[in-house]
Parts: C-alpha cells; sequence; structure tokens
C-alpha cells in the first residue's frame, strides 16, 4: 500500500537498493577471499561499504551518476590491484 506521498514505495526501493548492495558485496567478498585471502577481502570489503557511504556526500556535489561510476571505479581499481599482487 503507498500512502499519498509514496513513502511506501521509497522504503521497498531503499531495501531493494540495499538488499542488491549487500548480495554483490557478498559476491565480491567471496571472490576477494578466493583470490587474495581473508585479510584482503576484509580490506576490499571496508573500501565496499566506505565507498558506498561516501557516494551520497559526493552526489550532492557532482551528481548521482558520476558519484556512482568514481566510487566503483575506486573499487574496481583497489580490487585489481589487491587481487593482482595476490596472483603472482
Amino acid at each position: 500500500m503507498v500512502d499519498v506521498d509514496g513513502d511506501a514505495l521509497q522504503v521497498d526501493e531503499d531495501r531493494l537498493v540495499v538488499t542488491a548492495l549487500a548480495a554483490a558485496g557478498s559476491v565480491a567478498a567471496y571472490e576477494w577471499n578466493r583470490q587474495a585471502g581473508a585479510r584482503a577481502a576484509t580490506g576490499l570489503t571496508v573500501a565496499y561499504v566506505a565507498a558506498f557511504a561516501g557516494s551520497h556526500p559526493l552526489a550532492k556535489k557532482v551528481g548521482a551518476w558520476p558519484a556512482v561510476f568514481t566510487v566503483a571505479g575506486g573499487v574496481a581499481a583497489a580490487s585489481w590491484a589487491v587481487t593482482r599482487r595476490s596472483a603472482r
């Protein structure tokens, strides 16, 4: 049910986003652990969560999509660097 302001719909969208981010983060953490070990996986997971949290204030300055691409690119670069170094 949706009230006049549409608040219930917003809550459902927020839950969907959080669920998707948690699922993606879980898969990523599993892969990081498999490829580079628990220590690297922990560090990259912290970076993933911090990037998501940091994207909100960044979005106020540069816009939503530029913020998303910036933090996603940062975490992707960190992931690549950490797992590449561990693979050697």
